[in-house]
């Protein structure tokens, strides 16, 4: 029984760290997605409907929360992790508000993020933590 590969959309409008995140979530066995900005973000919600999304609080256009709450109207199941600069402990509490799981301040751990998503995205299968 081959089991479907989870889904990983990586939101931020810094290239470099989209391309960090992927190459992880990709090497973790996920199908990855990434967006610089809202309008892709949402339309990736609509056509892939990710299983988790990691979401930078602070992107140009459209910020972290305005499109947390519309992956949130588009899906409630899609889980959301946001990631955050120092010092946005106010977003961060509208955030939880709003359905985020949890966050991650930058620079963050990778590891630590890894493993957060692993466990968010774990079926109750068995879960193999290297």
């Amino acid at each position: 029984m081959e089991k479907k590969k989870k889904k990983v959309l990586i939101v931020d409008d810094q290239n470099g760290i989209r391309i960090l995140l992927m190459e992880v979530f990709n090497s973790e066995g996920y199908t990855t997605f990434q967006a610089a900005n809202g309008k892709a973000a949402l339309d990736i919600v609509r056509s892939d409907c990710p299983d988790l999304v990691l979401l930078d609080m602070k992107i140009p256009g459209m910020d972290g929360l305005e499109i947390l709450k519309h992956i949130k109207e588009i899906n409630t199941e899609i889980k959301v992790i946001m990631m955050t600069a120092y010092g946005e402990l106010d977003m961060i509490k509208e955030a939880t508000k709003l359905g985020a799981l949890m966050h991650f301040t930058k620079p963050f751990d990778i590891d630590e993020m890894r493993v957060a998503v692993n466990m968010h995205l774990s079926t109750g299968s068995v879960d193999h933590y290297s």
